[in-house]
């Protein structure tokens, strides 16, 4: 059976962090990630990537979580925050203020991601 203590967990989500850290700007926008990390809540998070959208679950297992908000890069510059099911969330001028919104909206009870999947929280 995996290990699915928090430890674990914890490490797992580390070392993901760790490696999307690294991605270069042909992947998504450095400021984004950086801004996202920054945030101590969010660092708790599972991080991926899609389209150049840095995405943040509870969990580790796919699909990736749909009630953390998502910040999309807006042409131009600027970020818009969404929500799946919700739409738009907000806009801000900077990555900072985007992430800021995303912890203002994160699900009732968001802790740190587990090992597995939405069944396992």
């Amino acid at each position: 059976m995996a290990d699915k203590t928090p430890a674990h967990a914890a490490e797992v989500v580390a070392e993901q962090w760790r490696a999307v850290l690294g991605y270069g700007p042909d992947a998504i926008r450095p400021a984004m990630v950086e801004a996202a990390y920054a945030q101590p809540r969010l660092r708790e998070l599972y991080p991926s990537l899609s389209h150049g959208i840095l995405l943040l679950s509870r969990w580790t297992g796919y699909p990736p979580d749909r009630a953390v908000p998502a910040v999309h890069p807006v042409a131009g510059g600027g970020y818009q925050i969404t929500r799946h099911g919700e739409g738009r969330l907000g806009e801000t001028a900077t990555a900072e203020e985007a992430y800021a919104l995303v912890v203002a909206h994160l699900p009732e009870r968001c802790g740190p991601a587990v090992i597995g999947t939405e069944a396992d929280l």
